[in-house]
């Protein structure tokens, strides 16, 4: 069964993976990336608070959680809002605030925020949901050509700070639902990683969104 599952997220992921690379060519990163400042980073992030909490945990569904996310995609996030490659209704009015500053402002914003843990989620007590939830997320679903979750955020939803993959454990359910139909539409399609969500998301259905925000939401190590 191992070895399958292997195959299907190896072959599954090839053609993402090949039009991820093409597309980070549009936005260079660095190779080696270099950490902020949270000191620095505190100073910075006045205007974030309101929405996103003063340590990261916001407490609305809608407003992702910054605290204890890891740098790499912080900071390429903020590059995307800033530089209007990555949009959304709820991030207008920081946006100009954004394009008031530089690389190693937003790298220091993001060393401020993973500086702290993310406060723990809780799923609801739904049977049926729990159980689609689970299966989607550590094992995907071959027939739908669906891979595993775990293969980039990692079995407690940690994710991996080297590639820039986020964490997920705990995050907002409406942020969570909000993110995945909006790589199923390919409205959100800012960086190479997006590439690979809508592959992703392409063909969860809405209930299998819905299983899985609340599946991630509820999930920490």
């Amino acid at each position: 069964m191992k070895y399958f599952l292997i195959l299907f997220v190896f072959f599954g992921f090839t053609s993402s993976l090949n039009a991820a690379d093409e597309k980070s060519k549009e936005i260079e990163m660095p190779k080696t990336f270099v950490l902020g400042d949270p000191i620095k980073g505190s100073e910075l992030v006045e205007s974030c608070a309101a929405c996103h909490g003063v340590d990261g945990n916001s407490m609305v569904t809608d407003w992702p959680k910054l605290s204890g996310q890891n740098q790499k995609y912080l900071y390429e996030q903020l590059l995307y809002f800033r530089d209007g490659s990555r949009m959304n209704a709820l991030m207008m009015s920081v946006t100009p605030y954004l394009q008031t500053l530089a690389d190693n402002d937003l790298k220091d914003i993001a060393a401020f925020y993973s500086q702290y843990s993310s406060t723990v989620g809780q799923a609801k007590n739904d049977e049926e949901m729990l159980r689609l939830g689970t299966q989607l997320y550590r094992f995907g679903n071959i027939k739908k050509q669906i891979p595993a979750c775990t293969s980039c955020h990692a079995v407690y939803g940690q994710g991996n700070s080297l590639a820039g993959y986020p964490s997920v454990a705990g995050q907002q359910i409406g942020y969570l639902t909000s993110s995945l139909k909006a790589y199923r539409s390919k409205e959100r399609n800012a960086g190479a990683g997006s590439i690979v969500m809508q592959g992703v998301a392409a063909n969860l259905s809405d209930d299998e969104i819905d299983a899985l925000a609340n599946y991630m939401h509820g999930l920490y190590k």
